[in-house]
């Protein structure tokens, strides 16, 4: 397996905030790099900064080791809920022989009167012994648990991406299309407490993707309108996950010999 002599030594998956800016950096410092987003969205995003090549799609496990062919560092910013992502990565980067680096989004506490859950099935298994409303902000991947709450058609909103395949997943998962709210974050405090108070939500269901991934704003919204707040906590990230500032320096040292 042969890379092109051309190809980027640094890649970088970089469907985040943090992701992006790691790659406004590598672009301002002069080092090549081949950036990776899932979506087409993402791709647009990183498509401007010189000297960034950008992949746009999902990369099943052949095509990530094919394409980190001659990769000297890949530095995984995905998001933090991106588990099976992540295995992937480091599986490939060990394959190509390249170095790995985890570039974790910063944990911040939570606030007193949130209800912590370890998973989306908690959050569902909760929700099944509590009455209300419900606008549900964790994405379209995982909504079977949700949908063995025996009212949920009647009581549950979700807010997915504007795309096709998140919509019609909502709408196999039987969610009425009146409960589906196709929108394009970042979010304000503003606009999620009118969300709320349209669909007259006693209970907001996150994800804990941090401050830049929009977290405070939807628990202040909440607050506002006297909802309570479920939310699911990160998986561990484990040993070995840097910084923002320690992964750039890393990739400092090792592309200024």
């Amino acid at each position: 397996m042969t890379a092109p002599a051309s190809a980027p030594a640094l890649r970088i998956f970089a469907g985040t905030t943090e992701g992006r800016l790691l790659c406004e950096w590598a672009s301002g410092a002069g080092i090549p790099t081949r950036a990776y987003a899932a979506t087409e969205y993402g791709g647009e995003l990183l498509g401007e900064l010189p000297g960034i090549e950008v992949h746009a799609g999902r990369l099943d496990d052949a095509d990530m080791e094919r394409e980190l062919s001659g990769a000297r560092f890949v530095v995984d910013a995905t998001h933090p809920f991106a588990t099976l992502a992540s295995g992937n990565i480091r599986a490939a980067s060990l394959a190509v022989g390249a170095r790995c680096l985890r570039l974790a989004r910063p944990v911040e506490a939570l606030p007193k009167g949130v209800v912590p859950v370890a998973s989306i099935a908690c959050a569902a298994r909760f929700l099944s012994e509590n009455p209300g409303r419900v606008l549900l902000t964790t994405g379209s991947k995982e909504l079977a648990p949700y949908t063995r709450v025996a009212d949920f058609a009647e009581r549950f909103f979700v807010r997915v991406l504007p795309l096709p395949g998140a919509i019609t997943k909502c709408i196999d998962a039987g969610f009425s299309p009146s409960h589906v709210i196709g929108m394009q974050g970042p979010f304000t405090r503003e606009l999620n407490e009118a969300m709320l108070r349209q669909v007259g939500a006693q209970w907001l269901v996150t994800k804990d993707s941090g401050t830049v991934g929009g977290t405070a704003e939807k628990l202040a919204a909440a607050r506002a309108v006297g909802a309570r707040c479920i939310v699911v906590t990160r998986p561990a990230e484990g040993g070995g996950a840097l910084s923002l500032r320690e992964v750039e320096d890393a990739l400092l040292r090792e592309f200024a010999r």
